[in-house]
């Protein structure tokens, strides 16, 4: 399937495992991700998200939001939305 960037990995969490990405385009809940990175490779869809510890439903360019991730990302690991 066709994937565009949308953002990289700025931050690792790991209680609650979760990613901090900045982004570059718009994601929404519900989008499919694709984190890749050069020894991260997960694909999962968005299921929430927040943007200052408050839940979004969406977030624009530029915003830094937080997403529950399945498995370990990096700092560094480019975040691609499935279209």
């Amino acid at each position: 399937m066709p994937e565009e960037e949308i953002g990289k990995v700025s931050t690792f969490f790991a209680q609650p495992v979760a990613a901090g990405i900045d982004l570059t385009s718009g994601l929404k809940v519900g989008d499919t991700i694709h984190v890749k990175g050069h020894t991260t490779d997960i694909e999962l869809e968005v299921e929430s998200m927040q943007v200052d510890n408050a839940d979004v439903q969406e977030a624009n360019a530029g915003a830094s939001v937080g997403v529950k991730v399945p498995d370990r990302v990096r700092p560094g690991d480019h975040v691609y939305r499935v279209t």
